[in-house]
């Protein structure tokens, strides 16, 4: 809960963690998606049309699924929270609208999966991963096309958990006052049996590899070089690396890859570098865009700055410019109420504390240079990446 008094809203976000992966039956792949769709069709009480007069009644925006929302003037915010509890806990699933929704998804899994961008995001989950990890499962036109209504039922029963769900209120309106109305409407949610487990395991660094997916709609290529990498979120070297990043990419001209590879050798249009790290996962990526002929030498100079990064230190003025990014990139990311919330929200299920910012800016402004070589040297692998490269076809 967090107090703002700028307008006379509140913003109610909120979440129910579930992971496909491992919580789909076997042969129902697809049955989260199939129900994500059906929360737009009306509650068990109120069909679609009155759920919909009812919001426009209050001025309210509302929105279901495993993440659910609503805005609504303060003076509203009860009745607000009351629709979206109902919309949320009591989802009519109509036979009507599943039997269009079903073959919508199954029409669009068809066509999706024949996409080279389909393609290309396939052949990297399959060049990081171990054979029949749950994060290979996909669903598929036929796995859709088998589901019932009750499948629909049971998966929504089963993944809707209040000890899996959380519910950040921002606006205003008092702490006191949130509590008693998230309560009154959501107070009667129980949950049934044991606890799902929603960590997808640990998984090995992946062997080199290299994948190429004709798009016969580009001239350009688009490659994306991507390692498992041994951390977590909760490691502390995560923010070392984070800040090596910024030190090779996230500031345009100033970084290192885009000086090397664009504005010195003009291999590449754009070239940028993420760290996504997870409860368990975590995955180093760089992404480039370049002319066919550029890709292998665009690479080579990728894996010759990641080199560098692990044998010496970053300049003193690299890493002032890298900390100044992330710390003021920070509060930007904050700069309003949604995003307040949503940065709650993400801490809060992830499972860090809710200061995290606060914490992180402190540990940004004292880590050094040579703490940023160490984590580089210990977690990075220049030779350890599965590269997908999706451009034009060979002539």
């Amino acid at each position: 809960m967090k107090s703002d008094k700028t307008s006379p809203t509140v913003t109610v976000l909120g979440n129910v963690r579930h992971q496909p992966d491992l919580q789909t039956p076997p042969g129902k792949e697809g049955v989260a998606d199939v129900l994500e769709e059906l929360f737009s069709y009306g509650t068990t009480t109120r069909d679609r049309l009155a759920l919909q007069t009812a919001l426009d009644d209050i001025a309210a925006s509302e929105s279901a699924g495993y993440d659910f929302s609503v805005k609504v003037l303060k003076d509203q915010f009860s009745r607000g929270v009351e629709l979206l509890a109902d919309n949320v806990l009591r989802p009519a699933l109509p036979a009507q609208a599943f039997a269009v929704v079903k073959k919508q998804t199954a029409d669009f899994v068809a066509g999706q999966q024949k996409s080279p961008g389909y393609k290309a995001e396939r052949a990297m989950s399959v060049g990081l991963l171990p054979a029949r990890d749950p994060a290979l499962r996909e669903a598929t036109p036929a796995t859709i096309s088998s589901l019932t209504l009750p499948d629909v039922q049971r998966y929504h029963a089963s993944t809707f958990r209040p000890d899996l769900t959380t519910i950040v209120v921002i606006g205003d309106v008092t702490a006191e006052d949130a509590r008693a109305v998230i309560e009154r409407w959501f107070g009667g949610w129980k949950a049934a049996g044991v606890k799902p487990a929603l960590d997808l395991p640990r998984v090995p660094a992946n062997p080199a590899k290299e994948a190429r997916v004709a798009d016969p709609e580009v001239v350009q290529a688009s490659v994306e070089m991507s390692q498992e990498v041994g951390i977590t979120r909760f490691d502390p070297d995560y923010y070392a690396l984070q800040l090596g990043n910024h030190v090779l990419g996230g500031g345009f001209y100033a970084t290192r890859l885009y000086h090397d590879l664009r504005q010195e050798n003009g291999y590449v249009y754009t070239v940028d570098d993420t760290l996504s790290a997870g409860r368990t996962r975590s995955v180093y990526t760089v992404t480039y865009g370049c002319d066919p002929q550029n890709v292998t030498k665009a690479r080579d100079l990728i894996v010759r700055d990641l080199r560098a990064m692990q044998t010496d230190d970053v300049t003193p003025q690299e890493l002032r410019q890298a900390k100044a990014l992330l710390l003021r990139q920070m509060p930007l990311r904050e700069s309003s109420e949604d995003a307040v919330a949503g940065s709650l929200l993400g801490r809060a299920q992830l499972g860090l504390p809710l200061d995290e910012a606060a914490q992180a800016a402190k540990r940004y402004f004292e880590l050094t240079a040579g703490d940023v070589r160490a984590a580089f040297a210990k977690w990075i692998r220049p030779a350890g990446f599965v590269s997908v490269i999706r451009g034009p076809a060979a002539p």
